[in-house]
This record gives structure tokens, C-alpha cells and sequence, in this order.
């Protein structure tokens, strides 16, 4: 069973950083598309960033590009989201989720989220 575990949130004023880790299980990674989703109180769940696990090529929401970087690291199974320059809209609960058939459209399995709040 794949299980996706996030950490590395926290509280951070506008204008850090954060780096995001997904610790990826119970499968093998290399033909999935692995992505990051957030969620604000109030609003719908968002995509911010993805990644194919096997070529490395990443897709971005417009409002996190040029800020955000996912990553992966395939021989420890773990994805990154490296957030810079931080605004406090990104404010959310971020997910890592994962696309068994790598097309970045649907994702079956979702680790439980961190926290992230950005400060004024």
C-alpha cells in the first residue's frame, strides 16, 4: 500500500522559506507523477506543483512559479517542494499525492498534509 507522509511546515514571515518533504512508500515510484496540492480554510484544494518521478519534468500553478521547486530524490523515495519567497496566500495545508498512471490527472493515494502559515 503506498503511503505518503508530508513534513517540514511551520510558520514562516512573508518573504521566507520553507522546504516541504513527501516520504513516499510502498510501491515503485518510477512510472507515477507525483504532485503537491494545497488547501485554505474556506477554499477548494488547488494544485501547485507536480513531478514525473521516472524524467524529472515538472508542471506549476501560474500563481507559485519562479517561487516554488519540486524535486525528487529517487533513491530515497522523497519529494521536496522548496518554497521561496512566501506570501501569505500561500497559506494552506499542503498535500503530496501521488498518479500511479504518471499523467498528472488523477492522484489515488494523499498523505494527511502540513501546515503552512505565512505571516505579515
Amino acid at each position: 500500500q503506498v503511503q505518503l507522509v508530508e513534513s517540514g511546515g511551520g510558520l514562516v514571515q512573508a518573504g521566507g522559506s520553507l522546504r516541504l518533504s513527501c516520504a513516499a512508500s510502498g510501491r515503485t515510484f518510477s512510472s507515477y507523477a507525483m504532485g503537491w496540492f494545497r488547501q485554505a480554510p474556506g477554499k477548494a484544494r488547488e494544485f501547485v506543483a507536480g513531478i514525473n518521478w521516472n524524467d524529472g519534468s515538472t508542471y506549476y500553478a501560474g500563481s507559485v512559479k519562479g517561487r516554488f521547486t519540486i524535486s525528487r530524490d529517487n533513491a530515497k523515495n522523497m519529494v521536496y517542494l522548496q518554497m521561496n519567497s512566501l506570501k501569505v496566500e500561500d497559506t494552506a495545508v499542503y498535500h503530496c499525492a501521488a498518479d500511479p498512471r504518471g499523467t498528472f490527472y488523477r492522484y489515488d493515494y494523499w498523505g494527511q498534509g502540513t501546515q503552512v502559515t505565512v505571516s505579515s
